[in-house]
């Protein structure tokens, strides 16, 4: 219970940590957000990350002038693209030894999902998933189970990355700083949560209706 109230408190007051990171620890802020995206993106143990909120905030501090959203797109893009690259990496050479092994945050039931996710997008699954929290983490390692074409990986990591991480930065950069959602910023976060969230829910409920 009280892990679920710990990510509870960083997912919904990002801009309250972000705020005391910054101040803290000034321009080692963009190694710390550098880090957690590659962390997310790259290791199947850690799917629960806050990456879309976390973006969103960190360009809502660029508007700011707290960071500088040049440097936030280079970083972060690289730390996508090098997340998902080692994530593929590990599912191709020792993805069926881990799949096997009990780990924790790592249930049957993600790679399932997420292979089946695969099964009906191909390969545009490494752009979709960037938007979905946990088959994010997930898709380059079934990619690298599945062994899918290396330059074919390599190419959708690079859209889906920049897309990703360019699309929420912005995101945030031009709406972070609205009144409304100034005073309403909890909200937004949970929002964007929620709207991450939903197409897995949506599948959700589809098979069970078909059920």
């Amino acid at each position: 219970m009280e892990l679920i109230k710990g990510f509870l408190d960083i997912f919904l007051h990002l801009d309250k940590h972000m705020s005391d990171i910054i101040l803290t620890y000034g321009t080692t802020t963009y190694m710390i957000l550098f880090a957690i995206i590659f962390i997310e993106t790259g290791l199947i143990i850690m799917p629960f990350l806050p990456g879309d909120s976390l973006l969103f905030v960190a360009g809502y501090f660029a508007s700011r002038g707290d960071l500088n959203i040049t440097y936030l797109c280079v970083l972060l893009f690289i730390a996508a693209f090098l997340g998902d690259l080692v994530n593929y990496t590990i599912g191709k050479f020792t993805g069926d030894k881990i799949m096997n092994m009990n780990l924790p945050f790592v249930k049957k039931e993600y790679f399932d999902k997420t292979h089946e996710f695969y099964e009906k997008h191909g390969p545009k699954t490494i752009i979709f998933a960037r938007f979905i929290p946990i088959i994010r983490t997930f898709a380059p390692f079934i990619a690298g189970v599945g062994k899918m074409n290396y330059k074919t990986f390599i190419t959708y990591n690079v859209v889906g990355g920049a897309i990703w991480v360019v699309l929420l930065l912005f995101a945030g950069y031009y709406f972070g700083g609205v009144e409304i959602v100034k005073k309403n910023f909890e909200l937004v976060i949970f929002g964007i949560i929620f709207i991450s969230i939903l197409p897995p829910i949506i599948e959700l409920l589809k098979a069970k209706f078909k059920k």
